[in-house]
């Protein structure tokens, strides 16, 4: 449970960070960490495919934000650093990392089936019930389209969403050259 507080606290300290900052690049890179730190609660949370698409959505987002940044604001990177920020960089990347290692030390072994973990759960009634219910020809697809089919509509609407922006957004050639 120490873990939550731990991201919660790494989150709202990159949340102020963002805000309070003058400089655009590190407000995007501090909204990355939010958006990386929701991820690892996902994982906390076993929810596997709200993290990564947590993650997908995330990366596109920071690519797109990055590149309108860059275009807007020249960021000049200089050989000396601030001492402070260094310190804290390094000890935002420790913390990642540690929460990083502690979300997989949590993870069962790998091969040991999660429902086999919890009784009733609703694998148990998917595995037990899903082809009788369904009439689908395998289990695999009687749970995405039937019992978790909007959750699997939003993800995959969500996934093409921000893959498509992105590939507007990341064109190399513009509707206005090609017209000019």
């Amino acid at each position: 449970m120490t873990e939550f507080y731990i991201l919660m606290v790494f989150m709202i300290i990159a949340a102020i960070i963002a805000v309070e900052t003058k400089n655009l690049l590190s407000s995007v890179i501090c909204v990355g960490a939010i958006g990386f730190g929701g991820s690892l609660m996902f994982l906390f949370l076993r929810a596997p495919d709200i993290a990564i698409t947590q993650i997908v959505v995330e990366v596109l987002g920071l690519i797109l934000l990055i590149r309108a940044t860059i275009s807007r604001d020249l960021t000049f990177i200089t050989g000396d650093r601030e001492f402070f920020g260094t310190v804290i960089s390094v000890v935002v990347v420790f913390v990642i990392f540690l929460a990083g290692v502690r979300v997989f030390e949590t993870l069962p072994e790998f091969g040991t089936p999660i429902f086999a973990q919890t009784p009733g759960a609703a694998s148990q009634t998917y595995i037990e019930k899903g082809l009788e219910e369904t009439g689908a020809a395998n289990l695999v697809a009687s749970v995405i389209l039937d019992f978790r089919a909007y959750d699997t509509l939003g993800e995959a609407t969500v996934l093409f969403t921000s893959i498509i922006g992105a590939t507007v957004i990341l064109r190399y050639k513009s509707r206005k050259r090609l017209e000019e």
